[in-house]
């Protein structure tokens, strides 16, 4: 007669050890990446974006291959018999011409898509780069410091956040003509968006400064500078980047808007807006030219929507919507 064995126990010598895998503790940032990769929308609008932002690069290699150019004009494209119309359908679309061609002028719109994409996104961002730069220096100084520093600062963007930023932009946009219109729309848009960013920055710095690390750093000695710039700015670094990610798609509106107005970006130099407001008296009888250089518009802007939307939710789990 046998007799059952008795099973061993769990934490006894025969039992067979089980591998400890030793997880380190991810970093507040690749918390953040992990929450945006698992968003379809953020996903979606970071694709738009890079594919924007790739053919912007490679205007010029595109178009050599498409063997046109944003400046020339094909007068054999149009019809001048029904008042310079694009031949054939779909606003002249043909192996000649990818996307059709303009009215009355037969200037390429492929070509002067990828061109305005370019003047589009640099505006944006050289003007985000400023605004931020501004404005994270001036709302981290007038937060930490206080008193008079803060009064004056504040006061300044107070001010400046008094105007109507539109009808100023246009004013001096008119007045000023013979200057690069580029560097002037940067410099024009970065002068009247910079406050906004300022007074957030000047907000947490506020409820940063009381924080014990920054109180630990000041009672050891540590210099103010290597207060704000090591101590309180890394901390700040979340609210900054979605403020840009969310500050893009409104620059790229605006610097469509004032082309469309025509005082941004002027002939022969592309731009989205300009395009827009020559498709405006063609809409009806070339759709293609009217919906192009919109479509275009619409998703970069709703591209850097859905990724600030989704890397506020991610920095900032407790207001997530999801």
């Amino acid at each position: 007669m046998t007799t059952p064995l008795a099973p061993a126990p769990a934490g006894g010598a025969g039992a067979p050890e089980t591998p400890k895998t030793s997880v380190a503790p991810a970093s507040p940032w690749a918390l953040a990446l992990h929450r945006v990769r698992r968003q379809k929308t953020a996903l979606v609008g970071a694709g738009i974006i890079a594919f924007f932002i790739l053919a912007a690069v490679l205007a010029p290699v595109l178009t050599a291959i498409s063997g046109t150019s944003p400046d020339a004009i094909d007068k054999k494209a149009v019809d001048p018999y029904l008042g310079g119309l694009p031949r054939g359908t779909l606003g002249g679309i043909s192996p000649e011409h990818w996307l059709g061609v303009e009215p009355m002028l037969g200037r390429d719109i492929f070509a002067r898509l990828l061109y305005g994409a370019q003047i589009s996104l640099l505006v944006a961002f050289v003007s985000a780069l400023l605004i931020t730069l501004i404005g994270t220096v001036l709302g981290i100084t007038a937060g930490y410091f206080g008193g008079r520093v803060d009064a004056v600062i504040s006061r300044f963007m107070d001010i400046m956040m008094s105007f109507p930023s539109l009808i100023f932009m246009i004013a001096l946009l008119s007045v000023a003509r013979d200057v690069n219109r580029v560097v002037l729309l940067i410099g024009v848009m970065s002068l009247f968006s910079w406050p906004y960013i300022a007074r957030v920055v000047r907000g947490q710095t506020l409820s940063l400064k009381h924080r014990e690390y920054v109180e630990a750093a000041r009672a050891s000695g540590t210099t103010n500078r290597r207060i704000l710039f090591g101590e309180i700015l890394p901390n700040l670094t979340g609210t900054i980047i979605v403020y840009i990610t969310l500050a893009i798609p409104g620059l790229i509106g605006t610097e469509a808007a004032l082309s469309f107005l025509g005082v941004g970006i002027r002939p022969p130099t592309p731009s989205w807006g300009q395009m827009i407001s020559d498709a405006v008296l063609y809409y009806k009888v070339d759709p293609m030219f009217f919906i192009l250089p919109s479509a275009c518009l619409f998703l970069v802007v709703l591209a850097f929507t859905l990724v600030g939307d989704a890397l506020r939710d991610a920095l900032d789990p407790k207001g997530s919507r999801t």
